[in-house]
């Protein structure tokens, strides 16, 4: 990258918390427009989960970063080693960006922003329509609460019978009560009723993967196992960007249903991060020209 040399000591320091970090795309995005605005920033990656996070926050705060992103599998673990949280946080209970504000670490969440901004890229608007989200976890609750923010009508949510079960309660809570006046019907259920998710998708336009199924290490795999729950007049929608064409991706291209994969999604988080952290305005087009041309 061309700005990797005008590091200097007054070159302020971005960077992401994660793992599995390598296909991560955030470095090259934000050092590309730190490099065409002239940022004297530079951005870097961690590879940290849940064990380090503690530890890697407080390195965070020692070295006086600018800001840093947070993806899998820290977004939700993240929330009691900061000071504050922005309201995208608070309702999603899931952090993506931390901004240092005088020493102050903000939490915002720009994911659920960054996938409703997506859809509309695509000339999708969700207000009134139904939707059935797939995961519980730091990606999946942004976009429901967003998504409701948005003015979805109902969101069926699915997850795994387990320990994260009652987050996906938690969701569907916030929605129908602490968000009671916007009107949304959410509804929660266990991921292996396989007969409730075809009946929620047979009556959806949107069928939203929220998890990390589909990436490494679980590529080539996909929430759906029967594709016939597809249906050509259905949006289907994935988080995962590495491959560009998950296995859900692949599945619903074969019955003709719309699919977009996460490319967008983590364009325009970023975009709001970068933001949140330079008070400028990312250069989208030219990201999108330099990085996500098909």
């Amino acid at each position: 990258m061309e700005n990797l040399g005008r590091i200097n000591g007054k070159t302020e320091l971005v960077g992401l918390l994660a793992t599995p970090i390598g296909h991560s795309l955030s470095p090259a995005m934000h050092n590309l427009a730190f490099d065409k605005l002239g940022l004297n920033c530079a951005y870097l990656t961690f590879e940290v989960g849940n064990e380090e996070l503690e530890d890697a926050v407080k390195g965070m705060r020692a070295l006086n970063v600018k800001g840093f992103n947070v993806s899998m599998p820290n977004k939700m673990k993240i929330l009691p080693y900061l000071d504050e949280l922005a309201d995208s946080a608070k309702f999603s209970g899931a952090v993506n960006t931390v901004v240092n504000v005088d020493g102050k670490f903000v939490g915002h969440s720009t994911d659920g922003m960054g996938y409703t901004r997506n859809l509309k890229e695509h000339g999708i608007d969700i207000k009134g329509k139904k939707m059935t989200l797939i995961g519980s976890g730091g990606a999946a609750t942004p976009i429901a609460i967003q998504s409701a923010l948005e003015g979805v009508a109902e969101i069926s949510i699915f997850a795994r019978d387990d320990a994260f079960f009652p987050q996906a309660e938690e969701n569907v809570r916030i929605i129908n009560e602490d968000m009671k006046h916007l009107n949304v019907k959410a509804n929660v259920y266990p991921l292996e009723n396989v007969e409730q998710l075809k009946a929620e998708i047979a009556t959806s336009d949107i069928l939203a993967n929220g998890t990390g199924v589909g990436m490494k290490p679980l590529e080539g795999l996909s929430v759906i196992q029967d594709e016939s729950m597809l249906r050509p007049d259905l949006i289907v929608t994935d988080v995962v960007y590495i491959p560009r064409k998950s296995k859900l991706m692949e599945q619903a291209e074969a019955v003709g249903a719309t699919a977009i994969n996460g490319l967008g999604m983590m364009l325009w988080q970023g975009a709001l991060a970068f933001e949140l952290w330079t008070g400028q305005q990312m250069p989208v087009d030219f990201i999108k020209e330099q990085l996500f041309a098909e």
